[in-house]
């Protein structure tokens, strides 16, 4: 059995610097909103730019890892990909139309807007009907996951999403006619995709040519650095939202309920999964982390779209953004945790 590689001081205490960074973002945004508000409203198609900057600092170590040479042996891993689709297109969305059933319409509805009952439902059902495709290289790098693999399940899930998206939001909000945000789909497709792995293929080539160790050398440095932005990350989109949090944290607190079950649900259905197929860790790991994301860009625009700006739907989708990042997070540590039981 493989040894997990050391967790350094910085990765050890992540979680603190985790909840530092909510409370920070929290109290930034509360009492200092104009930055935030600039830096909130720099946004192409619904993506926000600085949030992108952000991401291609975190993605960029995970795609200096991969050669496209190599992509084909991602074939081996078949099971890992069949079982991250399964639960990415036929798990996941409806899970989600369940548990936001069971706890929005149901068990909390007595304390939430009688009027935005459904609207909440349908933003919470548009968060979970796509999976991501950029954070989701942070999550792999963190859990040492098989690059190529993750590069080619993205691709594939972008892929699906094209023609699967709208079918799936039609039959679980009962619309016959849904407004897919194209250009949303496609600058985010452009920007966390395509002109990141193009930029790290270039940078990957250069510094080849300067020698064995020069690839590794750089992967090491830029390991605090992509750290760093995810913390940033947070602070801003912490920050963004730290006055709706504020005006209104029960509605947000019964909102982000079903969201954190669902994804627990999903990355441990996803986990166990693979590990009764077989499939390595190293596999595993980043197919329980993409079966449980959720395309929160994708997910706001077509909110805003269909319900509009003030919605109940656009501020359940903009309650998934602040969720993520710490689920995932703390999933990211019980797959390192758990890396011994499952290659035992």
């Amino acid at each position: 059995m493989s040894q997990p590689a050391k967790i350094g001081f910085f990765e050890q205490y992540l979680t603190v610097w985790v909840g530092l960074c909510i409370l920070a973002g929290i109290l930034l945004g509360r009492f200092l909103p104009a930055p935030f508000a600039a830096l909130g409203s720099a946004n192409v198609a619904h993506v926000n730019l600085p949030v992108a900057v952000l991401i291609w600092l975190m993605v960029i170590p995970m795609l200096l890892k991969i050669d496209f040479f190599a992509l084909g042996q991602v074939a081996a891993h078949w099971r890992g990909i069949a079982t991250t689709v399964g639960i990415n297109w036929l798990v996941k969305p409806f899970s989600m139309a369940l548990l936001a059933s069971l706890f929005i319409a149901h068990i909390f509805r007595p304390y939430l807007p009688a009027g935005q009952i459904d609207s909440y439902v349908a933003g919470l059902i548009l968060l979970a009907a796509a999976p991501c495709t950029a954070m989701v290289f942070v999550w792999s790098n963190l859990v040492e996951g098989e690059p190529h693999f993750t590069l080619t399940q993205v691709a594939l899930n972008d892929a699906i999403m094209v023609f699967a998206f709208a079918p799936i939001v039609a039959l679980l909000l009962g619309i016959s006619a849904i407004t897919v945000p194209w250009a949303t789909l496609l600058i985010s497709v452009l920007l966390y995709i395509i002109v990141p792995v193009a930029l790290a293929q270039l940078w990957r080539r250069w510094l080849l040519g300067r020698g064995a160790g020069a690839l590794a050398n750089t992967l090491r440095r830029l390991g605090p650095l992509s750290l760093g932005a995810l913390l940033a990350t947070l602070v801003l989109l912490f920050g963004l939202q730290g006055s709706e949090i504020v005006r209104q944290p029960l509605i947000i607190v019964m909102l982000a309920v079903p969201i954190i079950i669902q994804v627990y649900f999903n990355a441990g259905l996803a986990y166990w999964l693979n590990h009764k197929l077989g499939v390595a860790w190293c596999i595993a790991g980043p197919s329980a982390l993409i079966g449980a994301s959720n395309f929160f860009e994708l997910a706001v625009a077509t909110a805003i779209v269909l319900f509009g700006f003030q919605s109940g739907a656009a501020l359940a989708t903009v309650v998934g953004v602040l969720v993520e990042v710490p689920v995932m997070l703390s999933i990211v540590q019980i797959v390192n945790r758990s890396r011994g039981w499952y290659e035992a």
